[in-house]
């Protein structure tokens, strides 16, 4: 089994890359098995929008400071939890935007697409699903849709549905709304395509972010599920992923 180890610049990252390299060895990544990121969520993030089109399987190890998508750290045999763990399939979420002069970006997500107000002044939102005008106005400080891999991480901060990775399903979560300020989002099938219409984007500007990428002066968003950049995640079969999701949602 070949691994390219990758670690972020953190102390304790590089001298767990150190380790690992002597003891399994280094290959390129193109000629490896395994990617084998080394750090915390964001790191993770990072590795799959820089090698989704290799098509390998990613193991990533927690050397960061939650690493809810990460394995534990371990010192037994690396390829022996790797030949016995569980595979998750991650759909990323395809995102077009329009900014004010009509101009378009295109990024995908793995986590989530958040749509957040500029400046002092909250946002005006108005929200479509599958072409349908579901919410007129909505007055918030933002909105994000998150995939199931996403729904601990900023959807779970704005108080969003922690969703099973297996789920299919898709959160849509409002960002401190004002109006209608009962409304808790939503859960939509992973299918669903959303529209998110800035209302008088020019005196009121937003900006979008797809995970670590960030458009300003933004219009309208449409976001739907791509079957296109997966990525196979590898869970060590005794910490699975659905003890994990269960304890965070017990967790008080």
């Amino acid at each position: 089994m070949k691994f390219h180890f990758n670690s972020s610049d953190t102390k304790d990252a590089l001298g767990a890359k150190d380790v690992f390299v002597k003891k399994y060895g280094q290959n390129n990544v193109d000629k490896a098995d395994i990617i084998i990121p080394i750090g915390g969520d964001g790191f993770l993030l990072r590795n799959l929008h820089k090698y989704n089109e290799l098509n390998k399987p990613f193991f990533g190890i927690n050397y960061g400071s939650i690493g809810f998508l990460m394995n534990p750290q371990t010192d037994q045999n690396l390829e022996k939890i790797i030949k016995a763990s569980q595979v998750t399939i991650l759909n990323p979420l395809q995102m077009q935007a329009f900014d004010k002069k009509n101009k378009s970006f295109a990024s995908i997500a793995y986590n989530e697409v958040s749509l957040m107000r500029q400046t002092h002044q909250a946002a005006k939102i108005n929200i479509k699903i599958n072409d349908i005008e579901r919410m007129k106005k909505l007055i918030c400080d933002g909105v994000l849709v998150s995939t199931a891999a996403g729904s601990t991480a900023y959807n779970l901060s704005a108080h969003g549905s922690i969703m099973p990775l297996d789920s299919n399903l898709l959160a849509l979560t409002p960002i401190s709304a004002f109006r209608p300020r009962r409304w808790r989002g939503a859960l939509l099938k992973q299918q669903t395509k959303i529209e998110l219409s800035v209302i008088d984007f020019k005196d009121r500007p937003a900006s979008v972010t797809a995970d670590n990428s960030e458009f300003r002066n933004i219009q309208a968003v449409v976001i739907k599920s791509s079957k296109k950049n997966f990525c196979k995640i590898l869970f060590n079969s005794n910490y699975s992923m659905e003890e994990r999701i269960l304890k965070e949602q017990f967790y008080s």
